[in-house]
């Protein structure tokens, strides 16, 4: 069957070629590339019935979607035509929240993500020291204290076990604590005597000695004494996430964020395309880069490929670590209502100076008075500036009041969440909220009706890069295995379009691009995913073992699977 497929696409293109060919030096617009023998689907706001077949792209732009008789005049000597053979185009994933830089630093360094005890966490770094006698840091991520028997935080003794004689500086895997030995306490002159940092707290014994764990703005007295990277390795480690991106299907990211010098490099990295997916920015929150970036302004190369025009701010810490501000104490730590990590002045005065320059503010606000502090911060600056459009963001808005959840749909403010943090989280979020506050936890179904804007990602390093895992987690929110039967929270659960809207197009409104991205029409960006099966018919449970067949940015295949 599939040798008479393949013979009649041959016949087929060696016809339309033939009925073209008067046509390729004409005034005919041409495709470089046709797609054909598959279902798109478009989402569109109707989807024609019957689905389409092929997608005719010129250049970097889709230039026609409908079957294959329609894309005949499309096609000439110089096109390329490839046969679907029954997949299925999407437009492309868009992970509107994730850290490329941090995902390709985790690809380059120690891996901890699911190790199921601190010991097999140590082990990894004593083979790491072993084999990088070289090393001058020992660095790693992804450990987390709530898949080990008791769910309590390691100490520096298991790693000075280790490595006695060189630091190590092992960050959680939501990047918001840190577990390091005495070397590093040692270089970074942490002891008895250090005050906790504002936004931050050093974990210590009954003694008073630290422990070895920096939860959030601790860990920078640790992280600005690790000596930089060169040029080379940054641009290495960029690759290695662009690479594992794209074999995900996934075709642009939003950068959370970007100092002044990695955007010089992505910008240099685009002007010799070096750069293969899609990229929109977030400017860090530090004084250098805000400096340089508010004063150029906002970036967009002309192939559109690179945009910077957003700020990055932190409210809060992490549900985790415990370090998400909450409005009433944590349920199982009475009297810690976590960090508000970052000044309320400072907030306002950054929101205010981004606005005035035409930037969207991306705040992270995990807790519920987290979310309500930048509500309100929110609320205060777009009345005093009053712009146009701005679509501010909440990155993350995981646990929300029931009074405010209104107020995202009120103040025009997008929640940029991640459904696999909600799968991630849900064994414990109770143990920390309790039963009452479970109600506005990971609520897209609540918000969404509400009349909110939401985009979707995975907060990548800190959850796996793979959206089809995503939408599973939409779906279902449940385990892989089903558990808990019915989801948890249930009421929550998203219909598998909506899932894969706020997947693509969400994040293509969220960057102030719902006119060429995030659609498969003619005249959009030809940034298409292409699967094995269709992600919004399938049951949930196939959305686990889908493939990526190919990865299209600009109209280029930038990914083909073997």
């Amino acid at each position: 069957m599939r040798f008479f497929r393949l013979l009649y696409s041959a016949l087929l293109v060696l016809a339309i070629v033939g009925c073209n060919s008067s046509e390729t030096d004409g005034d005919a617009k041409l495709a470089t590339l046709v797609l054909t023998g598959g279902t798109i689907l478009t989402l569109n706001t109707r989807e024609p019935n019957p689905a389409p077949t092929t997608v005719a792209i010129a250049g970097n732009r889709i230039l026609y979607v409908g079957d294959e008789e329609g894309a005949r005049s499309f096609v000439g000597s110089e096109t390329v035509v490839e046969d679907l053979q029954g997949a299925v185009i999407i437009p492309g994933f868009c992970d509107s929240h994730g850290h490329l830089y941090g995902l390709g630093k985790a690809l380059a360094e120690i891996d901890l993500v699911g190790t199921p005890s601190a010991a097999k966490a140590v082990d990894l770094v004593r083979a790491e020291a072993e084999a990088r006698p070289e090393l001058e840091w020992l660095q790693g991520r992804g450990w987390d204290q709530n898949d080990w028997d008791g769910q309590k935080y390691p100490g520096r003794e298991l790693l000075d076990a280790a490595v006695p004689d060189r630091p190590v500086m092992l960050r959680r895997i939501d990047g918001h604590a840190a577990w390091v030995n005495s070397e590093a306490l040692r270089l970074a002159g942490i002891g008895k005597d250090t005050p906790d940092p504002e936004g931050g707290a050093i974990l210590r014994d009954k003694s008073g000695a630290p422990t070895g764990i920096l939860v959030d703005n601790a860990a920078d007295l640790v992280r600005k004494i690790i000596p930089e990277v060169s040029d080379k390795e940054t641009r290495r480690r960029v690759h290695l996430a662009v690479e594992h991106c794209l074999e995900y299907g996934i075709t642009g990211v939003h950068e959370a964020g970007v100092t002044w010098q990695r955007a010089q490099l992505y910008r240099r990295m685009v002007d010799q395309s070096e750069l293969h997916l899609r990229l929109y920015g977030m400017y860090d929150d530090l004084a250098e880069t805000l400096e340089h970036g508010l004063a150029a302004g906002p970036v967009s190369t002309p192939d559109g490929m690179l945009t910077i025009r957003a700020v990055k701010l932190y409210a809060d810490g992490a549900l985790g670590s415990r370090g998400a501000l909450l409005l009433a104490g944590y349920s199982d730590q009475p009297g810690n209502f976590g960090l508000a990590v970052t000044p309320r002045d400072h907030l306002v005065e950054v929101a205010q100076r981004a606005g005035k320059a035409g930037f969207q503010v991306c705040t992270h606000a995990i807790g519920d008075g987290g979310n309500r502090l930048m509500l309100d911060v929110y609320e205060q600056v777009l009345g005093e500036l009053n712009p146009t459009d701005p679509r501010w963001r909440i990155e993350h808005a995981q646990i929300l009041d029931p009074n405010d959840l209104p107020r995202f749909a009120k103040l025009g403010v997008i929640a940029a969440m991640q459904p696999t943090h909600c799968t991630s989280d849900m064994d414990w979020a109770g143990q920390r909220l309790g039963p009452d506050r479970l109600s506005g936890a990971y609520a897209w179904r609540t918000l969404l009706d509400s009349g909110a804007r939401l985009s979707f990602g995975t907060d990548f390093p800190i959850e796996h890069v793979d959206p089809l895992a995503g939408l599973y987690s939409a779906r279902t929110r449940t385990h892989p295995d089903g558990t808990p039967t019915g989801g948890w929270q249930p009421q929550e659960i998203l219909d598998g379009r909506t899932a894969l809207e706020l997947y693509t197009a969400g994040g293509a409104y969220t960057s102030f691009r719902e006119n060429e991205l995030g659609r498969v029409a003619p005249g959009f960006l030809a940034d298409l995913t292409v699967l094995d099966g269709d992600p919004v018919a399938c049951p949930p449970k196939e959305l686990l073992d889908m493939k990526v067949k190919m990865t299209i940015v600009g109209g280029k295949v930038a990914y083909r699977a073997n």
